[in-house]
């Protein structure tokens, strides 16, 4: 059976499922079961009806692969390109780092990441480049070790042989909660060269509206790991904003506004833009409602059923924000130059075409990096996943 008619009969059983029970997670991007280790029972929607919102199209959007850059890569997660046009890749449960040569898709084996404990959701997780590379030569990794999950930095030596290039990690900070699920892990360096990092609530709701805790936060620190000036919850809290279930996708656009992706449970998954010291309602709420603002929460630009999205990665190219689809298996276009935030319809690209997306990023102009992720342990490889793609958008 093709990937695409796998993925017409997995709809029609979710769709029969789904009359069944109420009970799925979207956690990383399956909704195969409820997730252990949540409070039972559904949250409260932020959603009154699903009845038209009154959105309008703001120009429509194109996706085109213009080529398979690499394949057989094994739980690709994070990437990040370097200068020249090559491109490092993390497997999350190898916890190796490989560079992939821009033009012949090549890989090299960079090294690996000591510490890593894979499991789960959690292993090698997001990867960052310094703001400051071309001098320090550091690249940043977010992992899962047996206790925590934590962020640390190694010098990149291309001189040094093939496997040996990493240097030792030197951790920058640590002690952000980690479980079996929601590890966070997406990272990336700002517009204010601090480096902003999302983490999970691991499946225990109650970290997220706790602010003491780093659980189900978005946290800003400055390069050598401590809470970046500026922070709203003073200046010994990396806290910048909270309420979140899952965070894997975050991104600025021109304006310096950032825009993250959120899991949902079981009804709504999220973009969100992120201003500083706002509450995004988890668990208290799921999705869109009446009265957020009201009850002190931000609510989503966006927001999709889980069975459309579970979203990782997001990018921003060509006035639009890009958002990978796990379980949705589609790429979704969300425009934001020029419209009120949430007023454009996202439009989606690729569906089923390449099983789950993981990670985009942007490549400059309107070109994107596209990561496929069928190789963990929930996907379906077929020959040659998982694979990086080039992608023109507009």
């Amino acid at each position: 059976m093709s990937r695409s008619q796998l993925s017409a009969a997995t709809a029609v059983l979710a769709a029969a499922t789904l009359l069944l029970t109420a009970g799925c997670s979207s956690g990383d991007g399956d909704g195969d079961s409820p997730r252990k280790g949540t409070a039972s029972g559904p949250s409260a929607s932020r959603t009154p009806s699903g009845k038209p919102s009154g959105k309008a199209p703001a120009g429509k959007g194109s996706v085109e692969v213009t080529k398979t850059l690499a394949k057989g890569l094994k739980s690709p997660w994070g990437l990040a390109p370097l200068p020249g046009g090559d491109l490092l890749v993390s497997s999350r449960d190898e916890g190796t780092i490989t560079r992939i040569d821009g033009e012949s898709g090549a890989t090299t084996p960079v090294g690996s990441v000591p510490g890593v404990a894979p499991g789960g959701e959690g292993g090698l997780l997001g990867i960052a480049l310094s703001p400051s590379y071309a001098s320090d030569h550091m690249v940043y990794a977010y992992f899962t070790t047996e206790s925590d999950n934590r962020i640390a930095r190694m010098i990149f030596d291309e001189k040094k042989p093939e496997g040996q290039q990493l240097g030792a990690p030197d951790t920058i900070f640590k002690g952000i909660p980690k479980g079996m699920i929601h590890n966070g892990g997406r990272i990336a360096f700002g517009p204010d060269k601090m480096l902003y990092a999302g983490a999970g609530e691991t499946g225990d709701r109650g970290l997220a509206q706790d602010k003491k805790s780093l659980g189900g936060k978005i946290l800003r620190l400055t390069p050598d790991g401590e809470p970046a000036p500026g922070n709203p919850f003073g200046d010994d809290s990396p806290v910048y904003s909270y309420g979140h279930r899952n965070v894997q996708g975050l991104a600025w656009d021109e304006q310096k506004r950032l825009w993250a992706s959120e899991f949902g449970q079981d009804t709504w998954d999220e973009l969100n833009q992120i201003k500083a010291g706002d509450n995004y309602g988890w668990p208290e709420v799921e999705g869109k409602g009446e009265g957020d603002e009201g009850e002190g929460f931000h609510a989503p630009v966006a927001q999709w059923k889980t069975s459309d999205a579970s979203p990782s990665g997001v990018a921003y190219a060509e006035g639009s924000v890009w958002m990978a689809g796990l379980r949705g298996e589609r790429l979704w276009r969300i425009p934001v130059r020029g419209v009120e935030p949430g007023r454009a319809e996202p439009q989606d690209f690729l569906k089923g075409k390449y099983g789950r997306l993981r990670t985009v990023v942007a490549a400059g102009g309107d070109k994107l990096w596209l990561v496929t992720s069928e190789t963990d342990s929930r996907g379906t490889p077929e020959k040659g996943d998982d694979r990086i793609l080039e992608l023109k958008v507009k």
